[in-house]
């Protein structure tokens, strides 16, 4: 039931609004205040969902659709995106507890120009990729096909739901799909605002569904569907590896996007306040919550200590506080689940010998009585066998670990984890920092910058940070099927494949 004064928010199967029994409560992380109740969906809306998604791509609508016809329901659904931008921004920073300043630069500034990246790749698709002759074992034509795959579902995290959405909605689209999205249960308000946004624009009812409900239930039924022939998750690497399983039992397209453990080698020709301010925003932007954050610094011993204090020193001049207040540059962490899980690590960090240089517990003061907080923390005495060092904290917390040889050493350090999802290079001197670079494992590597994703270019990840790319010309490949035609051109018995292994005693 809708709490009276509370606006409830309903799922959306089939170009209508679906209500559920259940639903789920969604607080302000900064004050724990009610803002919305949201419908909890089930395995029946799950299946209700695929259902409208599969009746949709049969029926055409979208599917048949010519590729600039697509083109121009796209551009008309980003356009809505900027003009919605405001509300999308209030219902982003009410659910997740990022700061106004984020939201609109990162977590909704960037939706609409990413979903217009999509759009103009729309338009360039190309079902037909070639014809080619081939002369041998006969003469023949062969015809090269990319295929809309049918339905295709996505799995969102809470810390980007709407351009992470959108990463998984754009190609799809493009490509011809229908596509089912399960928002997570703690942010879905921005991406069912998409929905309504989307029908308004043009897209045809059934294309696009966007569902709730909770992850072992209604996400595994998506993984495991038989009608969905491709699911796309993003959030951790252990959630990664169940869907995977479950998806196998199908044999449909799996594309993850999963944890990260970010290095960041500073070679020692650098400038201090740079790498300090670059340090910072790598590791606290959105209060750490993002999977490609640089949270391990590789600093050699030279200039340890001063790019230490440095950074200590700027951080004592960010303000927390109300992420709708322009002056704030940190906001709370998203739950009190995610709250008490880092506040775990820093105890677990000071329990091994990590050393606090600044941060390290919940701030204090009466402002902080409500809501997730957690200080911006710098830990030194790292070294990379610990446990803050190894595993994703997914908080505002950056990992100081020296080396003393030459970059190589820094390189190894990097290079030791289970995770390749970014890295960074800091150097003045960029054919030294382009040769660390290409040393790194990760799939998107930052030379003096950080956290620059940008929809011309692929994203994802090494090792068990994942599988396939979003992002980059090639996003709509994720999203098909390739099918080979192969035209007979010979016109004589004797001379097709087939003569050749039958005998002139098995011809009538």
């Amino acid at each position: 039931m809708a709490t009276v004064g509370v606006q409830h928010h309903k799922m959306f199967i089939g170009g209508q609004e679906a209500d559920a029994d259940d639903s789920y409560e969604i607080r302000n992380p900064a004050n724990e205040e009610l803002v919305a109740t949201v419908a909890k969906g089930t395995l029946e809306h799950a299946d209700a969902a695929v259902a409208a998604a599969k009746k949709s791509f049969e029926a055409g609508s979208w599917s048949q659709l010519g590729p600039d016809d697509r083109r121009q329901v796209m551009l008309a659904i980003a356009d809505g995106i900027s003009e919605n931008i405001d509300e999308l921004i209030e219902a982003e920073i009410s659910a997740n507890g990022a700061t106004i300043r984020q939201a609109g630069g990162f977590h909704i500034g960037l939706a609409a120009p990413h979903f217009t990246y999509f759009a103009e790749l729309a338009g360039k698709f190309e079902a037909e990729e070639g014809i080619h002759t081939a002369p041998y074992p006969t003469i023949s034509q062969n015809i090269l096909r990319r295929e809309p795959i049918g339905v295709c579902a996505g799995i969102l995290p809470w810390n980007f739901p709407l351009v992470l959405a959108l990463w998984k909605i754009g190609p799809a689209l493009a490509a011809g799909n229908s596509i089912v999205i399960k928002a997570d249960e703690k942010t879905p308000l921005s991406t069912l605002l998409f929905a309504k946004i989307a029908k308004e624009a043009g897209l045809p009812d059934g294309v696009l569904n966007i569902i709730t409900g909770d992850g072992p239930e209604v996400g595994a039924r998506l993984s495991g569907h038989p009608d969905v022939g491709k699911i796309a998750f993003t959030g951790s690497t252990a959630v990664g590896r169940e869907i995977m399983k479950v998806a196998s039992q199908t044999v449909k397209k799996v594309s993850l996007e999963l944890g990260g453990k970010g290095a960041a080698v500073v070679l020692d020709d650098v400038d201090i306040n740079t790498v300090a301010d670059a340090a910072i925003f790598g590791c606290c932007l959105y209060s750490g919550q993002m999977c490609e954050s640089i949270t391990r610094l590789i600093v050699p011993e030279s200039i340890h200590d001063e790019l230490v204090a440095r950074i200590v020193k700027r951080i004592g001049t960010l303000k927390m506080g109300d992420p709708f207040d322009f002056d704030t540059d940190i906001g709370p962490v998203v739950s009190k689940r995610q709250h008490d899980r880092v506040l775990s690590y820093l105890k677990v960090a000071q329990e091994e010998g990590a050393v606090v240089a600044v941060g390290g517990k919940a701030p204090e003061g009466a402002e902080f009585e409500k809501g997730y907080w957690i200080e911006p923390t710098v830990y030194t005495n790292v070294t990379n066998d610990m446990r803050i060092a190894r595993e994703e904290v997914f908080g505002p917390v950056l990992v100081v670990i020296k080396y003393s040889g030459d970059s190589d050493e820094a390189v190894a350090i990097a290079n030791d984890s289970i995770y390749g999802l970014s890295g960074a290079v800091w150097s003045g001197d960029y054919e030294r920092a382009l040769d660390v670079a290409q040393k790194l494992q990760a799939g998107t590597i930052w030379v003096n910058d950080v956290h620059m994703v940008t929809p011309e270019l692929p994203f994802g990840g090494y090792k068990q940070s994942g599988l396939g790319r979003e992002l980059g010309p090639d996003a709509l490949k994720e999203y098909t099927e390739v099918k080979h035609i192969h035209i007979d051109l010979s016109q004589k018995l004797e001379a097709r494949a087939y003569d050749l292994v039958l005998s002139s005693d098995d011809e009538d």
